[in-house]
């Protein structure tokens, strides 16, 4: 029950939080923050009973929610079913450690402090699901629900245009949902539970009597048309709708693409409908345009958890979904889905360049940074995939530790503008030295977690056989205008004679003099050195993420190699 409990103990927690009185106010964080740490212990716990060699899902937790009689057309299970793999796990890793990290941002909040960390601790839950969900009804309800805390964290503690920041994420986000609500149903309408069929039917008496040649039996069996359809059980089980042996002949999904709405296969229709809904999340170019209003709105810590670890669910959606339960969408556009991702890589790097405000380069090197994601994901090799994973992991950190930066310096001064600071390293010598970390980090300097993503992704993409080496090539076009406008950033506000716009004066030398800005207090220093750390420990030892995750990856790509 341990992963149950890494969605129940923040869910729980938020359900304290929200009935506790008013008179109880400093328990609020102290809550949030015990239930974040003891997330964090209990994913060490996992992790020493994760078995890095096994390709399959473990340490799961089954159990029977829902069956719904359909009559003719047989029933349908849904199951209360999490488990975790080595393309998951990562990603689980990351989301405790930026929970945590978002807590202790949060510690000066002080406006409607219940509502607060009770929407926040809600939102861990809610995004420990989706990582851990392997039904994909319990996905969805997951990913569906993870919209209303980010609505009010930003709607209610962002910046002066939050209302419509909160309204355009709820808006993208919401019909990225509906595509894929569209394509759920159709995918439970078009594949069968062989277990729960096979008891259907009586070729067994129990689960435990379940096997392997029991489930090619049942695949034979429908393949053939000899089970009746009032038997069949329709199922949302992850396992099952990746297996193309489990999909109804002549259903709207079937993996022979007997159906061509407005001529188009309908599979391929599917795969474009899923992977819109979480190109909207991850976010890749045309879709993007609603982060950086997102990010320059939200509070810091919301800022954190948004870049850290929201967006790696269109990441993972991609994995898990898109290209999981249509590896054939995904072999057949991988030129067009490889051309997204550098078009984002390099889109993204341009609009950093010429961003002012702080927070919104940041945003923009974001949508440049999950392009690689996209462009890895595409390359389906064992370095790009991996490499995926690993950039993400990497950004998750990297971009957590990006954003406490900003809101160092706009905690101080309400100024996110890069023109309003020079000679910072005077003043903040502290931060001056953790920003640069997470820049030279960000932008891919080798011995940091950044080049190592990025590495792995250019890798796999110039030796994949699905896409062109051109877009290699104008793919670390990227790198370059990472070090560009990280770098223009630097030298622009941590070099030179000390000025600040804010609170600016004219001293006897004529020169235009700020007040001194107070460095790192040791809250926002533990945050910084912790992150920049593991950035640093990760470059170094990059198997400590390719161990966890090459087994899976293997696994996952052997239905490209057969198709």
């Amino acid at each position: 029950m341990l992963l149950s409990l890494l969605i129940a103990l923040p869910l729980f927690g938020s359900l304290i939080v929200a009935l506790l009185p008013n008179s109880q106010r400093e328990q609020f964080r102290w809550i949030a923050l015990g239930v974040t740490a003891i997330n964090l212990l209990i994913c060490g716990l996992v992790y020493t009973a994760f078995d890095q060699s096994q390709a399959d899902y473990q340490i799961g937790q089954q159990l029977d929610w829902i069956t719904l009689s359909l009559g003719s057309l047989g029933s349908v299970s849904i199951d209360y079913l999490v488990g975790i793999d080595g393309m998951s796990f990562p990603l689980v890793l990351l989301s405790v450690v930026v929970m945590l990290i978002g807590v202790i941002s949060s510690w000066n909040i002080q406006e409607r402090q219940r509502a607060y960390f009770s929407l926040y601790l809600l939102l861990t839950g809610t995004i420990l699901g989706c990582f851990l969900a392997l039904d994909f009804f319990l996905f969805f309800l997951f990913f569906e629900f993870m919209l209303l805390p980010m609505y009010f964290l930003i709607g209610l503690w962002g910046g002066p245009r939050r209302e419509y920041a909160s309204i355009k994420f709820f808006l993208y986000t919401l019909l990225g949902s509906v595509l894929i609500l569209l394509v759920m149903i159709g995918l439970s309408m078009s594949v069968m539970d062989p277990i729960s069929t096979a008891l259907a039917t009586g070729i067994i008496n129990g689960p435990e009597q379940a096997d392997t040649n029991i489930i090619r039996l049942i695949q034979a069996q429908l393949a053939n048309g000899q089970i009746d359809p009032s038997r069949i059980v329709h199922t949302f089980d992850f396992r099952y709708l990746s297996d193309g042996g489990n999909y109804l002949p002549g259903s709207f999904l079937s993996v022979a693409g007997e159906t061509f709405p407005l001529g188009i296969p309908s599979r391929m229709l599917a795969f474009w409908a899923v992977f819109l809904g979480f190109a909207i999340k991850l976010p890749i170019v045309p879709l993007h345009t609603w982060l950086p209003d997102a990010h320059v709105e939200a509070p810091t810590p919301v800022s954190v958890v948004l870049a850290g670890v929201l967006l790696k669910i269109g990441g993972y959606g991609f994995l898990r979904i898109a290209w999981g339960f249509f590896p054939d969408g995904g072999a057949e556009y991988a030129r067009v889905l490889g051309g997204l991702g550098v078009l984002s890589i390099v889109y993204g790097g341009l609009c950093a360049l010429a961003q002012n405000d702080v927070k919104k380069m940041i945003a923009y090197s974001s949508v440049s940074h999950m392009g690689f994601v996209l462009l890895g994901i595409a390359s389906l090799t064992p370095e790009g995939v991996n490499g995926a994973i690993y950039q993400m992991v990497s950004h998750g950190v990297l971009s957590a530790m990006l954003f406490l930066i900003a809101g160092v310096i706009y905690d101080r001064t309400h100024d996110r503008r890069i023109d309003s600071y020079r000679g910072l390293n005077h003043a903040m010598p502290q931060y001056a030295t953790l920003t640069a970390v997470a820049f030279f980090g960000s932008l891919g300097l080798p011995g940091f977690s950044g080049f190592v993503g990025e590495l792995f992704t250019l890798m796999g993409s110039m030796q994949s056989e699905w896409l062109p080496g051109w877009q290699t090539a104008l793919a670390t076009l990227g790198i370059a205008l990472a070090a560009g406008y990280f770098l223009w950033t630097l030298q622009r506000m941590f070099f030179g004679q000390y000025w600040t716009r804010v609170g600016a004066h004219v001293g006897d030398s004529g020169a235009h003099m700020g007040a001194p800005l107070r460095d790192l207090t040791p809250r926002e220093r533990g945050m910084l050195i912790s992150l920049g750390v593991l950035a640093l420990v990760m470059g170094l030892f990059p198997n400590l993420v390719f161990n966890l995750t090459s087994a899976s990856v293997g696994e996952w790509l052997k239905r490209f190699l057969v198709g």
